[in-house]
């Protein structure tokens, strides 16, 4: 499967999708179509899937190039990275995220849609920094957010914009387990390699029963957040 910004590869019923934009891995339209393309690919292969990043990112969230131009295709960007949060969580086989790094933002919200997630050890910062940006939390956001963390943590990186070194990342439920740079990928073969064992129907029927009501919070809260930032789209250019 040849893709520009994200790289798919098939072994052992373990499907790698791994983001590559040569930076910070922003979650550009094209960037987020090819992800769709490489879950559809893992889903037909029935394939467990470990989703990645490059060195010492897994990514950055929005494309804010395509943010700050507004218009229909800042709102259709969105709308596709929202949703995307929902097609991870009801993906019918185990999904592994292994965090190379930063995860900020969209980023962050796509990565804790997985099964298991995995961080790198080292100087990397995590964060759903949209207060600290201007933007309201979208709904969509928060209830991934809730989801994963304690409740603590989960106010102080909503309503503070705060940013988590990897430990505290950990202690805060944003990880399930920290391994060196070097092992990542490892580690993340070894889990998919013993998620094999469980019974694929029972995995997926068990998942989407107690993800059925965040999934449908989910999509319940997109054409509100849709709406939400066009309005504050036009508001800002009335600044101008």
């Amino acid at each position: 499967m040849t893709l520009k910004f994200v790289q798919y590869s098939l072994k052992d019923q373990v499907a790698t999708i791994r983001i590559d934009d040569g930076k910070r891995n922003a979650l550009s339209p094209q960037v987020l179509g090819e992800i769709y393309q490489g879950l559809d690919r893992a889903e037909s292969d029935r394939a467990l899937v470990i989703l990645t990043g490059r060195e010492s990112v897994f990514s950055a969230g929005f494309d804010l190039k395509v943010m700050k131009r507004g218009g229909m295709n800042a709102l259709r960007m969105l709308g596709s990275g929202y949703a995307l949060t929902a097609r991870v969580l009801r993906y019918p086989y185990p999904v592994i995220a292994a965090c190379n790094g930063h995860s900020l933002a969209m980023g962050l919200f796509l990565m804790l849609s997985a099964d298991y997630v995995i961080g790198s050890r080292g100087d990397f910062k995590i964060a759903a920094n949209e207060v600290a940006i201007g933007m309201p939390m979208p709904r969509v956001a928060s209830a991934v957010l809730r989801n994963r963390l304690d409740p603590a943590e989960f106010q102080r990186a909503v309503a503070l914009a705060e940013y988590f070194d990897v430990d505290a990342a950990l202690s805060a439920g944003f990880f399930d387990e920290l391994a060196d740079p070097a092992e990542l990928m490892t580690r993340a073969t070894a889990l998919a390699d013993g998620f094999k064992a469980l019974d694929a129907h029972a995995h997926k029927l068990s998942k989407r029963r107690v993800r059925a009501a965040l999934v449908r919070r989910i999509r319940f809260s997109l054409p509100l957040d849709i709406i939400e930032a066009a309005w504050i789209g036009v508001r800002r250019s009335g600044r101008r």
